[in-house]
């Protein structure tokens, strides 16, 4: 699929930011299993976090939609967008054949985020080697609030964590697993 820069709805002038970034699924203890009962746990912190942030006034929502955090906020700011209708989802493409490689349950989701979202960003069509953090600067450069599904491991999230930190953007990390948390399914 190819994506195009698309806005569907205009963010109000005063809309206060947030992006989203997370750890790839692989690195997450529970993976995509969201039978998991510590990805449960996660799901309810990243929508209590997200809940607290529209109380706070922010409005425009922005993910890359990938596996994890980043797909599983998208999914949760348009499930709130029902009842918060002022609420705006930005998807933000690296690249076009990103999702190709996934298995197409999750493949599918990303699509119906990009579907769903009033704005679309690409910030490249064709991979190379720095399309990952041209994403992540954008994500980063257009936030007022970076919320990072982070556990400390080196990565793409360590250098977009320590990036906004460096330009003076707030960051909320959200831990995947609460070390010494006691979890009953």
């Amino acid at each position: 699929m190819i994506y195009d820069n698309v806005v569907r709805q205009q963010p109000a002038p005063w809309s206060r930011r947030v992006s989203f970034v997370g750890c790839r699924a692989e690195k997450l203890p529970f993976g995509l299993d969201e039978g998991d009962p510590r990805c449960a746990d996660f799901r309810r912190r990243l929508r209590d976090t997200i809940e607290n942030l529209v109380w706070q006034g922010y409005r425009h929502f922005i993910s890359d939609g990938s596996p994890g955090a980043p797909m599983w906020a998208a999914e949760l700011v348009l499930e709130m967008r029902q009842q918060e209708p002022g609420l705006l989802l930005e998807m933000v493409s690296p690249y076009d054949s990103r999702p190709d490689r996934w298995p197409s349950q999750v493949k599918q989701r990303y699509e119906r985020l990009f579907e769903a979202a009033d704005i679309i960003t690409a910030t490249g069509h064709a991979w190379t080697r720095s399309s990952i953090f041209d994403r992540n600067r954008y994500l980063v450069n257009n936030a007022d609030m970076l919320v990072a599904a982070y556990d400390g491991q080196p990565g793409g999230t360590e250098m977009a964590v320590r990036y906004a930190r460096s330009i003076g953007i707030q960051v909320c990390r959200i831990l995947p697993v609460v070390p010494g948390r006691v979890i009953l399914s």
